[in-house]
């Protein structure tokens, strides 16, 4: 259970037999991605305790201050799971989170206008006509009315008649109920499908393929790392998906940055963004998701992790902020490394 940051530190001092138990710069390393948490932790406002003394798993109830001056408690782990579907700087903090996306509130029903004052003999007549029944009329229109076949002469009154039992005291008519819709599908082991993944065509895990619903360049560095790449190595551009065995987020098949699919490798280009949410917390999983369906359908990725994100594989590639010329090399000694010099080298332009 969470606690606070001072029985958690006095907690850390008896258990390591430490008046410090952790020394500034022990977890440097692991909040250096996410960027945006260091600038809204504050040490005055934890104890004096800096960021790099916390590990980010610890169960601790912190106080961080956003940009625009909210304060707000959460714990190591919360902040780190904050970044999700929304791309935006009001994504790391709670309050700034719902003043940009308030909720709607319904308004509550509005009352009928009160009538005006209304004389005695009027108020009873209306009284008396609410409270009258609907007189009931034995010629009821043929329209509404049912024709029941006379019975046979020979017949008792009673001898073809059926008696209808009466229904329960809370069921309710059936007439216009809309019959519930036929359950989705089950695949094996019993579970649903995801809707879009039964709608995708069947193509071979590992087959790269132009895909419609891939999204497209998402910055210009990525853009111009393609191109001086495309200009050094002579390879199809054409393809931007590659068919997986199982389902990433829905569909059976994952979009790499840049497809190679004379040398079936996949490269990614990963940076934090603008605000820092993007490759890091929930996302960072999703990427290693993603490169273990290519690699489970014989394809490698090759990440290009900018600074200050961590390598994930074995062949991610450190790099800068801007695509250089260096990187490009770098990145064609890697292609070496997975598909052999004489593979590569045969598709190099001259």
């Amino acid at each position: 259970m969470p606690e606070n940051i001072e029985a958690w530190w006095e907690r850390r001092q008896w258990s390591k037999g430490a008046a410090v138990p952790y020394a500034v710069g022990t977890y440097r390393t692991e909040w250096a991605k996410y960027p945006m948490l260091v600038r809204q932790y504050h040490p005055d406002l934890n104890r004096e305790i800096t960021l790099t003394q916390i590990p980010p798993a610890a169960d601790v109830y912190l106080t961080w201050q956003c940009d625009s001056g909210h304060l707000f408690v959460a714990t190591p782990e919360e902040q780190r799971s904050r970044p999700g579907r929304v791309r935006r700087r009001s994504a790391w903090c709670p309050v700034c989170a719902d003043l940009a996306a308030p909720r709607r509130i319904r308004p509550a029903a509005l009352w009928p206008a009160e009538a005006g004052p209304t004389s005695a003999p009027d108020a009873a007549h209306t009284q008396h006509r609410r409270a009258a029944p609907a007189p009931v009329s034995d010629a009821a229109p043929t329209s509404h009315r049912r024709a029941t076949p006379a019975p046979p002469p020979d017949a008792t009154p009673t001898s073809h008649r059926r008696a209808t039992p009466a229904p329960p005291p809370d069921a309710t008519p059936t007439p216009h109920r809309r019959a519930a819709p036929a359950p989705p599908p089950r695949g094996e082991g019993g579970r649903r499908r995801p809707p879009s993944a039964r709608a995708l065509p069947t193509r071979p895990a590992g087959e790269a393929f132009r895909s419609a619903h891939a999204p497209p360049t998402a910055s210009a560095a990525e853009a111009l790392l393609q191109q001086k790449l495309a200009a050094r190595l002579e390879f199809d551009p054409a393809p931007n998906a590659v068919a997986v065995a199982r389902p990433f987020h829905g569909r059976l098949e994952v979009w790499p940055d840049i497809v190679i699919a004379e040398l079936r490798v996949a490269l990614e280009y990963d940076t934090v963004g603008r605000f820092g949410l993007e490759h890091v917390g929930p996302r960072e999983d999703s990427d290693r998701s993603k490169d273990r369906l290519l690699r489970a359908a014989g394809w490698e990725v090759v990440r290009i992790r900018c600074a200050p994100l961590p390598l994930l594989g074995p062949h991610d590639v450190p790099a800068p902020a801007k695509v250089t010329d260096r990187l490009i090399a770098r990145l064609l000694d890697t292609l070496r490394t997975l598909r052999g010099d004489l593979i590569v080298n045969a598709y190099l332009r001259p």
